[in-house]
Order: structure tokens, then C-alpha cells, then sequence
């Protein structure tokens, strides 16, 4: 059903229009684009380019409404077909047998096209693998990404996918055989082109004209619908101002203003909520009371009623993300104020706004309002949206990885089509899900941060802007849903950023603390310091130089004129002082003593450090930095002020530059005075020649706990933290600590942990390997090679690896995997600068498949079922003590150690151990590979912290042994 991947906040004239593309595309006529067109679709056998090889080729040949010929045949791909993509595509080694070659079946591939244009859905897989093949590069010249152009084309649906548009609009099936694709795509062609047509007017013209330097597939196509309306006029404001209307907002009060005590649900109420028949079971097709959640939801109603700080820890299966919501949405609706949910990952965030929340809206009486706030860089900027398809092309800011120009710029247009489309027909959203490919197109080409948003003087600004519209949205909602980024940042910011919110519950707390302290770091980088400086330009480039240009000529705008040569030149010293000041930041490489990565060694600024001669040089420049930035700054200012008043509609470029020098001399105080003990300073540097320019400062707060209960908890009615991984030994001290809640009165916060609804001790196995070698010791990685090995061959495949050091994972990674290939098992390993979600997406996607990953893997990845059997731990996660926050812990705690390294590292050991078991029926094995659990007293801690009481402690020969026997015991639970 359409309906069921519409975004929920379409509006309704533009359902109903998306309702009748199906039945308009039998009768519309799109001439050239549908005349003498391939459709094509590929099987393979998997996702990698380098590893994997076609099976089967399938393609139709449009002619308008007819398909007029056709061609399928399959590939011998000269490998086995993995069993997953078997029961996927039903595709057996069997048909393949005697199949043409890959060089045969492309060959017969192009000469079917012809050189016609090809219409495929990802068009970039499909023609990668074609290409790969000699001769491949013969079948066209003009691929198009039919995935794109319908994102462009249809920007209200969930998902363009094409087995979920070809089921909504009514089109073949798709069953992952190439030529049910095929006849799929077919039949989407048309609605595809019908959904372009009806893009506002102008749009098309005004997409098809914009960079015309720029080789862009989607260019003729546009072009050819832009003709039934030649000439039109764009305007996105009046796009933007048709779409949103008359629409108002009344702001909810500050609950602190209201008269009275605030109404809290009752107890009743949230018990009947989750009794059988309750709010709850209606939400769900089939649902089963779980004491746990019931009485999360109970403590969750007692802290908003008490007005004071809950910690809470809920094992998997809980449900916590309902548990919490309901109390809140009764609260918020009960007293007519806002409430906030502030989560760590958008996985979760989308969760609670596309699922849970639509689902408590439906089931509660006079349903709940919501809204999801993210940061100003999920946000486009309209304006900023406009000036991409006006000037250059910022192609030199992408991140190229071996793409051409030309299609990092091709790339960059379909990002701005894209946005265009989505914004013409959105009143609220964000870029999350429009499919942009970020490592070619700069953020900053599409958004803009809090200082450079022009608000008042933007003409889209409040209703017209997704951003402030959806914070406007925001404060008369009942339940806000942000990310623990934004809240931070609105902590830093006084509460000027989010709605007057004082009932919030944190999700996902396990991180809330690090993100603060990554939130309020300050950092003086030469990377930045360079772009900034070249931004401000001079009297040639720049700002300075755009604005001396919108001056000239102008009545009354010499003394602007005067201001900004004064800047630049101020710009010019301070730019000077600035490279002075990293030149000696860089000879801060002679004292370091190791860490970091390959190239770049982290030197705590310690008492040591700040005693030798390298900083008392930094020091000195230093201070002549902070001097030369003043006054830059003070000269900004200036020309800004004056500047506003002689030319009309002056953009904030140069206010935005001026922050920016505002930051980086507020960063040069603290770090180079050092007087401020709240933070902790270090350096970034490397002895290598190639990496100069890249040394950065950074000063982190040391205490987040103080500072939490200092600047936030007193503005605050309640705060809900809760995740399933915040114990350590069945103790909250270390999270209280952390969060400052320890700070606090006892009377003032509650604690409640509730294990998990899954049977953990039944599901989940721990095998401690007693006789490994100390990491330290001669012999360890030998070990562990041969300890893995026995692993992946007792398990089939399908373990996870989890390092903490780069360097041997890598060594293992070399020496271990020719030996599993030759058992007939492949192990991936997560390179350096490679994609952590598509190295995700390949990991979930082939069943049998291993891998070895850092540290974006400890963490908030999910692979149910037989995907993920085994997770392995070869050494414990402690924070080396080359860490510039350990040693200024250490320095001034003699306990640091166990009070912060020891239990941080538990609970990372407890989110690794939490990948394994993410549903009932999830079963698996954890193989923790360091004996220093077994020699050390602190190893029962980490013990005592697992889920599962199921530990097995055995010698390295045995649990090879082990693995096979529990594996046979638990195949087909």
C-alpha cells in the first residue's frame, strides 16, 4: 500500500496526487525518454567488487509502453555461490555450470544495448561489476540511477527501494532474480518520470540549467520534461510559502512559570497502561505484559511526580524505549508542557519517531504530538541551497577517495535536485534520509552551524526554514525527540537552542558523558585556523574581498571600504602569527613519547610538558597569536557593523569568520595559559614531513560530572538516564560519578536495574581462555592467531573480532586470513579510512562471513540471528595510559584507576558482549581472550558484569573443542 511508505506528515493534496501517478502513467506520453531505453538488473555473488562476480544479466529494451525485446542469461562466475545469496536469489551453482564466461555474457550484453541509454536501480553496483568485465565499458555511455532520479522525483516516500515502490505503485514483483527486477523498474520508469512532472513549476528548468559545465546523467532527462512549461519562473520562497501557508504555532509554557504544582499520572494509570488491553497492547499486533517495563514505566512516573533524577539500567528485551515514553506523553499532555528524549544514535532516534511514537499517538486517547530536533548540519539551509546551484562548486572540499572530479560534481548536483525536491514538498525534514553520498558533497555546501544562520535577516526565516520551523514545531509538542549532541550544546548555550524543556529522560546513557566532554572541548587546529583565514581572504579573495566589492560604488560606503582594508591587513598579521604558532606546536613532536596512530603522537600538556623549552616557545608565540587574533576580531567587528548599514541584504559571511577568530582566541587562552584546572590539554603532532598543517590543541573538561550538576541539573525538574549497559559489579557509583548524580542528595535520584527479558544464561555462553599470554608477553599474538583460528573454523564463519589496537589487528588479520581461506571461511577487516556502515551492511548481508573491527563496532550494531554467532574479545579495553585524560587523572587521583580506566572498560566489555543476544531467540558465544580475567583480582568484576552466568574458564587447546559442541547443541533453536 502507498500510504504505508508515505512519510506521516505529507500533506494531504500531495497523497493523493502521489495516489494517482500509477494510473496517469498508462496514459502520459514521455516521448524520447522511453523510446529505445534498456532497464537492466545483475545478480552476483555478493557485494564486493574485488571478491565477488556476476551470475546472472537480465535486460528489456522500452519502446514507449511496450517492452520490445528482451535479453537474461546467466554468468559463470568461476567461484562457489555462497549459501545466503543461494536462498536469496535462487540462484544455485548448479545453473551457472554451463553458463558463458563473464566476458561472454557481457559481451552479448552490449551488443544487445547497442549503446542506448541503460536505466538501472544503483546503477553504480551494476555498472561497477559490468565494467569490471573486459569489454564491459562497450555497453553504454549513458548509465542512469533510476535509485536517484526517484528520490528526486518521489521525495514523500520512506523508502526507495525498489521491491517497496514496485509493491506501493502497483508495478511486478520483486523477488531478486534479475528479471523480475527488470519488468519491475520497467513499470516504476513511467511513474518515475510522472512524479518529475509534477515537481513545482520552474523546478525542472531551474535544475536542468543550474552548472551546465558539470557532465550530470539527469540533465537531458530534466531538460525533456522542463519543455511542457518553458520559461517558467522559480521560487523557492513561494514554493516554501504555498507549502507551509498560514500554518501557526502556540508555544507550550515553562512549566516553571505555570501557577501550581504540575499533574503526574498515577500509578494506576501506568500500570493499566501496560496491563493485557491496556494503551500499550494496543500498539502492537501481539504483546506480552513484561513485569520489567511495567516497572521501569512506574520509576520513570516517580521521578517526573518527585521532580528528581532517576538512573535506571534495563537489560535487552525490556522495551524501554515505551516504558519511558508513555509516563512522559501522560505527564506533557496532563500539564500542557513539552517533554525531551534525548538518545546517542539517529538509529534509535528514527525508531522513536517512525515506530513508537506513531504507535502511542494511535493507541492513546487524544493522541501524543512530537517532534525530532537535530543539529543545525541535518538541517538544509535554504539559502545556502540556493547559492549551490548558483556558484562554483566547492569539488576541492570532497573527500575524493579515487573518485573523478567529474563525478564528485555530478554527485553534488544530485544532492541539490534532491534537496530542491524534498524541500518543495516538505513542510519538516531533515537530510538524514534523502540519500546524499556525504563523501562527496561538503556539508557546508547544504547547511549552515548556529553562528552562521542568518535568522532574522534570512528571507525563509521562522516558517519558511526547516530549521527554526521545526523548532518553533517543537516547543508546542508534547514529546521532543533530540540526540544527546544537541542537548549538550544547548547546556553550553544556556538554554537558548531547545524549547524551555525541564523533564527529560536520557537514553543510551552509557555515552552521555563522553559526549559532553567531546561537546564543550575547545580546539585550536592548524587545518582550521587555515581554512579560516582563508575564507577572510584580503583585498583579492575572500570575504573581505566580496564585501569590498558589494561596497563599491555605493553611496556613503568609503569608511566600509577603509574598515575592510584594516581587517584584511589585521587578517594578514594574524594569519602570520597563526602559522608562527603551529610551527611551534609542531616541534612538541621532540617530547612526545609515542601514541596516537601510525603518524600522530598525543602529548598530554602535563606539568612536564609545560616545563620544557618546546612550550615555552609555544607559550611565547603563543601569546602573540592571542594579541593579533584580538585585534582581527575587533576589525571584523567593525567592518560588519558599518558594512550593515551601507549595503542592503549583507549575508553574515563576514560576522561568521569573525567567530570563528572569536573561538579559535578563546581555545589560545585556556590551552596556552593553562590556568583553567577544570580542563585537560593535549596536543596532536607528527614527525612526519607530509603531515604538517595538521597539528591541533585541544582541551577537554576534565570533571563532566561537576559540570552537569552545576549548569544543568539546577535548570531541570527531572532527568531520566537509563540504558541497558551503567553497572559495574551491580553498582551505579561509577555512572553516578560520572553524571554528577553523586553530587546530589541521596533523597533527590533513585537507582532501579531490571535484567533482561531474554534467558542470557541459556542463550549466551562465555569461555575465558586461562592460558593466553599477558598482551605484553613475548609469544601473545601467535597465540591469539592460533586461538581465533580454532574459532572461526569451530563456528562456521560468522564471529566478530573486536581489537583495541590498529596495529594488531592488522597483524593478525595478515597472518590468519589465508589460513581460513583455505578452510573455506572469509574474514573482512575494517581498513583504515574505509566505511564502517557499508563494512555493517556487508556484514549483516553475507550470513557466513567474519570480521575484524575497532572501536565503531563495540557498540550500537545489531546482527540478529545466525549472522553473528561468536563475538571475541582478545584484550580488555582499558584506556591507555598514555591518554592524556588518564594521566590527568592519575596525576591527581591515586586511585584514577579503578575509580574511571576499570570500570569503563566493564561496560565497553558489557556493550560488546550485548551484539550477541539483540532478540529471544538469538543465541551465541562470547570468547574473552585475555587471562588477566583469571590472574587479576579486577577479572571477577568484569565477570560479575555479564549478562550471562554461563562462563566456562578453559586452556586455549580446548575451546576449539568447546565451540563445535555448543554450536551442534544449539543449531536450529
Amino acid at each position: 500500500m502507498l500510504e504505508d511508505i508515505l512519510l506521516s506528515d505529507t500533506p494531504e493534496s500531495l497523497a493523493e496526487r502521489y495516489g494517482r501517478l500509477a494510473e496517469r502513467a498508462k496514459t502520459e506520453e514521455f516521448g524520447l525518454l522511453e523510446d529505445d531505453v534498456i532497464v537492466l538488473d545483475t545478480e552476483t555473488t555478493g557485494l564486493s567488487f574485488s571478491r565477488c562476480q556476476l551470475t546472472e544479466i537480465a535486460a528489456v529494451r522500452l519502446s514507449g509502453r511496450t517492452v520490445t525485446d528482451r535479453f537474461r542469461t546467466f554468468v559463470n562466475p568461476g567461484m562457489p555461490i555462497p549459501e545466503n545469496i543461494v536462498a536469496l536469489t535462487h540462484i544455485s551453482d548448479a545453473d551457472v555450470a554451463g553458463a558463458p564466461s563473464p566476458e561472454d555474457a557481457v559481451a552479448q550484453l552490449a551488443e544487445f544495448v547497442g549503446g542506448a541509454p541503460v536505466l538501472a536501480h544503483n546503477a553504480t553496483f551494476d555498472r561497477t561489476f559490468i565494467e569490471r568485465v573486459p569489454g564491459g565499458r562497450e555497453v553504454s555511455d549513458l548509465w542512469v540511477d533510476t535509485l536517484a532520479l526517484s528520490r528526486i522525483a518521489l521525495p514523500r516516500l520512506s523508502t526507495h527501494r525498489l521491491q517497496d515502490m514496485a509493491d506501493a505503485f502497483g508495478c511486478s514483483g520483486v523477488s531478486h532474480r534479475a528479471m523480475d527486477d527488470v519488468e519491475a523498474l520497467a513499470g516504476m520508469w513511467r511513474i518515475i518520470l510522472c512524479g518529475l512532472s509534477d515537481l513545482p513549476a520552474g523546478l525542472l528548468e531551474h535544475l536542468a540549467n543550474m552548472h551546465p559545465e558539470v557532465e550530470w546523467a539527469y540533465r537531458p532527462i530534466l531538460s525533456h520534461l522542463a519543455m511542457a512549461n518553458p520559461g517558467v519562473p522559480f521560487s523557492l520562497i513561494g514554493v516554501r510559502r504555498d507549502l507551509v501557508g498560514s500554518r501557526r504555532v502556540t508555544m507550550r509554557p515553562d512549566v516553571e512559570e505555570m501557577d501550581g504544582a504540575p499533574r503526574s499520572p498515577s500509578a494506576d494509570e501506568v500500570r493499566e497502561a501496560f496491563a493485557p488491553g491496556g494503551v500499550v497492547s494496543k500498539m502492537y499486533g501481539e504483546y506480552e505484559p513484561r513485569p520489567q517495563q511495567a516497572e521501569m514505566a512506574e520509576q520513570v512516573r516517580q521521578a517526573l511526580a518527585s521532580s528528581s533524577m532517576c538512573a535506571i539500567e534495563a537489560g535487552t528485551g525490556v522495551g524501554k524505549s515505551v516504558a519511558y515514553l508513555l509516563p512522559l506523553a501522560l505527564y506533557a499532555k496532563a500539564n500542557g508542557i513539552t517533554c525531551g528524549v534525548a538518545t546517542k544514535t539517529n538509529a534509535l532516534t528514527d525508531q522513536l519517531v517512525s515506530h513508537e511514537l506513531p504507535a502511542l499517538a494511535k493507541a492513546l486517547p487524544g493522541g501524543v504530538t512530537y517532534v525530532c530536533l537535530k543539529g543545525y548540519d541535518h538541517y538544509p539551509c535554504l539559502r545556502r541551497l540556493n547559492r549551490a546551484a548558483q556558484v562554483d562548486l566547492p569539488v576541492d572540499e570532497a573527500r575524493v577517495n579515487g573518485r573523478s572530479e567529474a563525478t564528485i560534481a555530478s554527485d553534488m548536483l544530485t544532492a541539490i535536485a534532491t534537496t530542491y525536491a524534498y524541500v518543495s514538498q516538505s513542510v519538516e525534514g531533515d537530510l538524514d534520509a534523502l540519500g546524499i553520498r556525504w563523501a562527496s558533497v561538503p556539508r557546508r555546501m547544504l547547511t549552515v552551524s548556529s553562528n552562521e544562520c542568518q535568522r532574522s535577516r534570512c528571507p525563509f526565516f521562522p516558517n519558511l526554514c526547516l530549521l527554526h520551523g521545526a523548532r518553533r514545531r517543537a516547543g508546542a509538542a508534547d514529546v521532543v525527540v533530540t540526540n544527546h549532541s544537541l542537548l549538550l550544546r544547548n547546556v553550553d548555550a544556556d538554554g537558548r537552542i531547545l524549547p524551555p524543556i525541564r523533564n527529560w529522560v536520557v537514553d543510551e546513557a552509557h555515552s552521555f558523558e563522553a559526549e559532553a566532554r567531546r561537546q564543550w572541548a575547545l580546539e585550536l587546529s592548524a587545518e582550521r585556523a587555515h581554512a579560516t583565514f582563508e575564507a577572510i581572504g584580503g583585498t583579492q579573495s575572500g570575504v573581505i574581498h566580496a564585501f569590498s566589492t558589494l561596497a563599491a560604488g555605493r553611496e556613503g560606503a568609503t569608511p566600509a571600504l577603509g574598515l575592510l582594508a584594516k581587517a584584511a591587513s589585521t587578517a594578514q598579521r594574524a594569519s602570520i602569527a597563526s602559522a608562527d604558532f603551529f610551527d611551534e606546536v609542531r616541534t612538541l613532536a621532540e617530547i612526545a613519547r609515542g601514541g596516537g596512530g601510525y603518524d600522530t603522537m598525543t602529548v598530554w600538556l602535563g606539568p612536564e610538558a609545560r616545563s620544557t623549552d618546546q612550550w615555552r616557545r609555544v607559550c611565547t608565540v603563543g601569546a602573540t597569536l592571542i594579541e593579533k587574533l584580538d585585534a582581527c576580531k575587533h576589525d571584523l567587528d567593525a567592518a560588519q557593523e558599518v558594512c550593515e548599514k551601507a549595503i542592503e541584504g549583507l549575508p553574515a559571511d563576514l560576522a561568521d569568520v569573525s567567530r570563528q577568530i572569536g573561538d579559535m582566541a578563546k581555545a589560545s587562552r585556556v590551552i596556552v595559559g593553562g590556568e583553567d584546572d577544570s580542563y585537560v590539554c593535549s596536543a596532536e603532532v607528527s614527525r612526519a614531513k607530509r603531515r604538517i598543517g595538521t597539528e591541533r590543541l585541544v582541551a577537554e573538561k576534565l570533571d563532566v560530572g561537576a559540570e552537569l550538576a552545576n549548569r544543568w541539573y539546577p535548570e531541570i525538574r527531572s532527568v531520566t538516564f537509563c540504558s541497558a549497559t551503567m553497572t559495574v559489579g551491580g553498582s551505579f557509583a561509577h555512572f553516578d560519578e560520572a553524571t554528577g548524580l553523586a553530587l546530589l542528595s541521596e533523597a533527590s535520584r533513585r537507582e532501579l536495574s531490571l535484567p533482561s527479558c531474554y534467558d542470557f544464561d541459556e542463550n549466551m555462553s562465555v569461555v575465558v581462555a586461562k592460558d593466553i599470554p599477558d598482551p605484553r608477553e613475548p609469544g601473545y599474538l601467535e597465540r591469539l592467531e592460533d586461538l581465533l583460528y580454532d574459532v572461526h573454523v569451530a563456528m562456521g564463519g560468522s564471529v566478530l573480532t573486536l581489537f583495541t589496537n590498529r596495529r594488531e589487528m592488522e597483524l593478525v588479520f595478515a597472518a590468519l586470513e589465508p589460513r581460513l581461506a583455505a578452510a573455506g571461511l572469509e574474514v573482512a577487516m575494517q581498513e583504515r579510512g574505509s566505511s564502517a556502515r557499508r563494512l555493517r551492511e556487508r556484514f549483516v548481508g553475507e550470513r557466513e562471513l567474519s570480521l575484524m573491527a575497532l572501536k565503531s563496532f563495540w557498540e550500537g550494531f545489531d546482527a540478529a540471528g545466525e549472522t553473528l554467532r561468536c563475538v571475541v574479545i582478545p584484550k580488555l579495553p582499558f584506556a591507555s595510559p598514555r591518554d592524556p585524560l588518564v594521566q590527568e587523572r592519575s596525576a591527581r587521583d591515586r586511585q584514577a584507576w579503578r575509580r574511571w580506566s576499570l570500570p569503563e572498560a566493564v561496560l565497553a566489555v558489557k556493550q560488546a558482549a550485548g551484539r550477541l543476544i539483540r532478540t529471544s531467540s538469538d543465541t551465541g558465544v562470547l570468547v574473552l581472550a585475555d587471562s588477566r580475567l583469571t590472574s587479576k583480582g579486577y577479572g571477577k568484576v568484569f565477570l560479575r558484569s555479564l549478562p550471562s552466568t554461563s562462563i566456562s574458564t578453559l586452556g586455549t587447546d580446548t575451546v576449539g573443542r568447546y565451540l563445535a559442541a555448543w554450536r551442534k547443541g544449539h543449531e536450529g533453536r
